[in-house]
């Protein structure tokens, strides 16, 4: 059975060497059907709320992970490896997904 691999050193990183959530929107398009960058998340670090295209990405981990603009938490990881995408989402308290227009 293939693990996430949660204990990798994520804690490590430039913080002027990241990309703004906008980039996340290729790589989730392959997992959910709509654009998920326009997507409200509220961090479990802070309580702030946003859009994801607001989130701070770095691609240096295995994957990409996105922080919270205001504390820097790990907001969203995804690894994508051949045939399988992991998301893991533990540092949103929630995802509220505009649809319809919403």
């Amino acid at each position: 059975m293939t693990t996430l691999p949660i204990d990798a050193p994520y804690d490590t990183y430039e913080d002027d060497a990241y990309e703004d959530g906008n980039v996340l929107a290729g790589p989730l398009s392959e997992v959910f059907a709509v654009d998920l960058t326009a997507a409200v998340t509220t961090c479990t670090g802070c309580g702030s709320t946003g859009p994801l295209a607001r989130l701070r990405v770095y691609g240096r981990g295995p994957g990409l992970i996105a922080r919270c603009p205001h504390c820097t938490h790990v907001v969203l990881r995804l690894v994508r490896s051949p045939g399988t995408a992991w998301l893991d989402l533990r540092g949103t308290v929630s995802l509220r997904i505009p649809l319809d227009g919403g």
